[in-house]
């Protein structure tokens, strides 16, 4: 019986020996997935940490890792935890000046890179940039700088090493403590520069242990791998946690090939943001609209006759007979072809990083793949609540995890138990990264981060999430509008790709919205229209209609101050390259709204805009 790990490299050291895992990572080469037995990856791991010792790199130091997702990432990872530096992933997303922000702020001795690509970003910053010394290349990239060297050189490097110097690694690993700094995480930030959010080796391990509890992970999983690994979800929901259980870790390609890499591949978990699965969700409405007639009218019947299913299964009550029949029919009809397109062996989802709308949620559970929605943020490593497979209650986000405490500030603007949730436990951050003062802010001297988001805790033990408190609408009557309720409402139609909800201190709530262009050119082509010229058609009256119907929709059940009284179309969808999207897929309030304040304008009218 193995002691319980203290450290990340004690985490995947003992992983290697409790399941030595024949298929510990997945990756495409040549067309084919290619499998890394868990030794010989351990082997590749403990030459390369062999090798930057010997280039000098020191406990404590800083080693930027910028990367896609791949083996790579976690070869870099675990070697550079392994000699007790700090790694410092960075997204692959970001322009060369961020990057050089990034290096210069936590004075990074070291960066790997994957691609030809990322190592120009490094080469255009690099005299900038003091503190940096070594680049390394997980690709065979050449180079005629002397201080750029390929990871095969430093295996080389670190094999030499070992050889004149076989305990340096040993003596490096055992001089790691629990509560030394692991990683230095740039949060992506909606707002202003990064912070640097510095976890050490035990908010990692203690939450990979307390989550893996309530996420039942087999050594039978395979997991399929998308989300950044420079974010805290993927980084300890998909790289540490199926580690630390044993299951298999696949890398998809990139994120536009995650749907094909799922039939390759055949995962049996999945973890996303929303995003996935709003796509999905829409996907499948959107084939059978265009199919129309029978097989239109049999996925829609599906689709109620599963919502219906899962809110009555998940409540606990009986399943009427004649229910339990329709949703058999359903299944064998509809949901089965659904389970085909993720690979036909997926066992569940797990959501985070943003609200997923309830009746994609009920659809999917409907269809035999729950997701599993959670919470968390990079300060909390990230994992604070999750549901499980025993206990799933739609529109929450499930009960902390072990060893993690939540609680309610009460908040006299907010109605009812509403509040900004504050969090206690082992996962807590150790705080930002020479920013003394925006830690204190944030994490008060008895251990309690206060999260910015505001939310409630019903009778039963759920979290409920809110909104994010900076990003709550108050109008200038006095009325708070939480705007990512009724974003996720909007973005469960096919007709919507984004949402953005506008209306600070203005008289009411509106909203931009970027059209799924699709789907509207052919609700266009069945209404006569004979242009696809996306501008035209957003402009005309047939689609302006169809979306004052949708918002009619949205605004029947709500509150009158809480109604989106008017809507403004925009052709282009948001992205991360034009500074609209952070590498997570989380909007950027504040561009979006300097971006479009033109349109915003029009859908008010003339009025004093109130000042704080």
């Amino acid at each position: 019986m193995h002691p319980l790990p203290r450290t990340v490299p004690e985490l995947f050291l003992q992983a290697v020996e409790r399941h030595d895992n024949p298929a510990f990572m997945r990756y495409k080469a040549g067309g084919e997935f290619a499998s890394i037995p868990a030794r010989e990856f351990r082997k590749e791991v403990e030459l390369a940490a062999f090798g930057l010792i010997e280039l000098g790199v020191q406990q404590g130091d800083r080693v930027a890792l910028l990367s896609e997702n791949r083996p790579g990432w976690a070869f870099a990872d675990l070697a550079t935890l392994s000699v007790g530096a700090w790694s410092v992933p960075i997204y692959t997303s970001l322009m060369p000046d961020e990057i050089q922000y990034i290096l210069n702020d936590c004075s990074a001795v070291a960066c790997f890179v994957s691609t030809a690509e990322q190592l120009a970003k490094i080469q255009a910053v690099r005299a900038r940039c003091p503190a940096l010394v070594h680049v390394i290349t997980l690709e065979p990239i050449e180079s005629t700088e002397p201080s750029v060297m390929t990871a095969r050189s430093l295996l080389e490097q670190g094999q030499a090493f070992r050889s004149t110097s076989p305990g340096a690694l040993e003596q490096r690993l055992a001089a790691i403590k629990p509560e030394h700094t692991a990683s230095i995480l740039y949060t992506s930030g909606t707002t202003g520069q990064p912070k640097g959010v510095m976890l050490s080796h035990n908010n990692f391990v203690s939450n990979v242990i307390d989550g893996l509890k309530s996420l039942a992970i087999l050594t039978t999983d395979t997991h399929l791998s998308f989300l950044p690994l420079s974010h805290s979800f993927e980084r300890t929901g998909g790289y540490y946690i199926m580690m630390h259980a044993g299951a298999t870790i696949a890398y998809a390609e990139s994120v536009d090939t995650v749907i094909d890499n799922m039939t390759e591949v055949h995962p049996t978990v999945i973890t996303s943001v929303p995003r996935l699965y709003e796509k999905l969700y829409a996907g499948v409405l959107q084939k059978a609209t265009d199919a129309g007639g029978f097989k239109k009218q049999l996925v829609f019947w599906a689709r109620r006759i599963g919502l219906d299913y899962a809110e009555k299964r998940v409540a606990g009550g009986r399943i009427p007979v004649r229910l339990a029949l329709q949703h058999h029919i359903a299944d064998r009809l509809v949901f089965s072809k659904l389970r085909e397109l993720v690979g036909g062996r997926l066992r569940f989802f797990v959501s985070g990083g943003a609200p997923l709308a309830p009746v994609i949620a009920k659809f999917f559970y409907a269809a035999g793949m729950p997701i599993l929605e959670g919470y968390g943020l990079t300060e909390t490593t990230p994992v604070i609540s999750i549901n499980t497979f025993g206990a799933i209650r739609f529109g929450t986000v499930g009960k902390p995890i072990e060893n993690v405490e939540v609680k309610i500030e009460p908040d006299p603007d907010r109605p009812g138990d509403e509040g900004e949730i504050l969090v206690r436990g082992p996962n807590i951050m150790q705080g930002y990264y020479n920013l003394p003062e925006k830690t204190a802010e944030v994490l008060s001297p008895d251990g309690w981060f206060r999260t910015g988001d505001i939310g409630l805790i019903d009778d039963d033990g759920y979290i409920v999430i809110t909104d994010r408190k900076k990003d709550l609408i108050k109008t200038s009557g006095g009325k708070f509008v939480a705007p990512q309720p009724l974003e996720n409402e909007l973005k469960t139609s096919r007709y919507v790709s984004q949402a953005v909800v506008v209306g600070n201190r203005r008289k009411y709530a509106s909203v931009l919205i970027v059209p799924n262009m699709d789907s509207v050119l052919r609700y266009a082509r069945e209404h006569d229209m004979t242009t696809d010229d996306p501008r035209v058609v957003l402009e005309s009256g047939e689609v302006q209609a169809l979306f004052d119907e949708l918002l009619e929709k949205i605004n029947h059940d709500k509150a009158s101050y809480e109604t989106l009284k008017k809507f403004c179309l925009v052709a282009e969808d948001f992205t991360i390259e034009a500074g609209e999207l952070t590498p997570t897929l989380k909007v950027k309030r504040r561009v979006i709204e300097e971006k479009y304040n033109h349109l915003i304008d029009t859908m008010y009218d003339p009025e004093v805009v109130l000042t704080e």
